[in-house]
């Protein structure tokens, strides 16, 4: 089961709660570093939200398990095709 979390409050909770796997929603970097210091193996940790080439490395880092990249498909412009059957 996995968890989306926007605090370290809410970490603690999904941790006790035994998450197979937590999304940090928008976490700072500082708070991501906490967050797997808390985390402390406990659980597979993805970070999620203000993830771009620039702060990539960063965010890797910081000792999460997953990032996701949400502008993969967001920022691409969708390709319109069509088809005529007879």
């Amino acid at each position: 089961v996995e968890v989306e979390v926007e605090s370290l409050e809410e970490l603690a909770q999904a941790l006790s709660a035994g998450a197979d796997r937590v999304m940090l929603d928008n976490f700072a970097l500082d708070d991501m570093r906490q967050a797997v210091a808390m985390n402390a193996g406990q659980s597979q940790l993805e970070a999620s939200g203000n993830v771009t080439e620039a702060t990539l490395a960063d965010i890797a880092a910081t000792g999460v398990d997953f990032i996701s990249v949400g502008a993969l498909t967001k920022a691409i412009k969708p390709l319109d095709l069509s088809m005529r059957v007879s």
